[in-house]
C-alpha cells in the first residue's frame, strides 16, 4: 500500500504485483482533511493498515536529487564517501541530512569509464516527523521514497524490449521528466510548469507555457544523448491528462524529434476493480500513487 500525504487529505492505494500479469489495483481512496481529525488514524482504521507493507512519498520539496560522480571505494564505505562529496551541494548542512544513493547503470561493452550515482538527501528533521506520524497511526512504514523512483516503476512496465523511454507527468509541483532503461532510473528532470497553470491558462499563454516546457525537454534529451549513446529512446510518453493540458500531445509531437505518444493506466495495470480509473482525472491524481505502490524491495547499496 502506498499512502501520499497532500494539504488537503491523503491518498493510499493497493496494488498487487502478480507474476507475468500486470499488476492488479486492488483499491484507492481519499480521505480529506477534517477538523482536527488526522486523516491517518481513520485510514489505519478503514482499510486495516497493519495488514500491509506501506510506502509513502516526500514531496519535491522534502529532498534533493542530486547526480554525483561515483567514489571509488568498498561498498559499505559508499555512503559515506557520498555524504563527502554532498557536503557542498546541498541546501542545508550534510550532518543534518539522511542520504540514500541509487546506480546508474554504465553501458557494459565500453570501456571502464566514470560512474554516476544519484544521491537523495532529506533533513533528518523530515524524515523523523514522518516516521513518527505513521507510528502514531500504527501503520507500518516499509519506505520514504520520492516521486522520480514512483515514477521510474511505471516507466519500467511501458519500455520495448532493448530499448529506453522518456516519460513526462505534471501535478501541482510541476512537471517530471524520467528516462528509464532496463527498469533502471537514468535522467530526471523538474520542469518549473505546474498542472495548474496549464489548466488555468488563457489560449495565448498556453502557446508559451508549452514552449517552454518544449525547450526543457529538448535540452534535457540531448544531455540524455550525448551522455548515454548507448541507450536508444523508442519514444516519450506522456502520464495521463485532462482539459487543455492533453492539448500538449499533439504541440510536442510536431516540435521534438522523438515520437510522442499518450498512455492510460490502463494500458499497465489492470484496474478492472475500481471503475473510476478509468478517467483520465483519476488516473492523473492517482499517478504517484499508484507509481509508488509498485515498489518492490532490491538490494540496497
Amino acid at each position: 500500500m502506498s499512502i501520499v500525504l497532500h494539504d488537503n487529505g491523503i491518498q493510499a492505494c493497493h496494488v498487487k504485483r502478480l507474476p507475468q500479469a500486470m499488476p492488479v489495483v486492488e483499491w484507492v481512496t481519499f480521505i480529506p482533511m477534517s477538523g482536527t481529525d488526522e486523516p491517518l488514524d481513520k485510514l489505519a482504521k478503514e482499510v486495516h493498515a497493519e495488514r500491509y507493507a506501506c510506502t509513502t512519498l516526500l514531496a519535491p520539496s522534502e529532498y534533493q536529487l542530486l547526480s554525483v560522480e561515483a567514489p571509488v571505494v568498498p561498498r559499505e564505505e559508499l555512503k559515506t564517501a557520498i555524504r563527502w562529496k554532498l557536503k557542498d551541494m546541498l541546501d542545508f548542512h550534510v550532518d543534518d541530512a539522511t542520504i540514500d544513493v541509487l546506480d546508474v547503470p554504465v553501458d557494459k561493452d565500453a570501456p571502464v569509464r566514470t560512474r554516476s550515482m544519484y544521491a537523495v538527501a532529506a533533513r533528518n528533521q523530515v524524515i523523523e516527523q514522518r516516521q513518527a506520524k505513521f507510528a502514531d497511526a500504527k501503520i507500518p512504514l516499509v519506505a520514504i521514497d520520492i516521486p522520480d523512483l514512483a515514477q521510474r516503476n511505471i516507466s519500467a512496465l511501458l519500455e520495448p524490449e532493448g530499448r529506453g523511454i522518456a516519460l513526462l507527468s505534471f501535478d501541482s509541483d510541476g512537471g517530471l521528466l524520467t528516462v528509464t532503461y532496463g527498469g533502471e532510473l537514468y535522467l530526471s528532470r523538474r520542469i518549473d510548469v505546474s498542472l495548474m497553470q496549464i489548466m488555468q491558462a488563457a489560449d495565448d499563454d498556453l502557446g508559451n507555457l508549452f514552449d517552454k516546457i518544449t525547450l526543457e525537454l529538448q535540452r534535457s534529451l540531448d544531455h540524455f544523448d550525448r551522455q548515454y549513446h548507448f541507450i536508444t529512446l523508442s519514444k516519450l510518453c506522456l502520464a495521463p491528462l485532462e482539459g487543455k493540458a492533453g492539448r500538449l500531445q499533439s504541440y510536442l509531437a510536431s516540435n521534438l524529434y522523438t515520437t510522442v505518444e499518450s498512455f492510460g493506466l490502463e494500458s499497465v495495470f489492470d484496474i478492472a476493480k475500481v471503475p473510476g480509473l478509468q478517467s483520465p482525472e483519476m488516473q492523473q491524481q492517482y499517478f504517484f500513487a499508484l507509481g509508488a505502490a509498485l515498489r518492490f524491495e532490491e538490494t540496497v547499496l
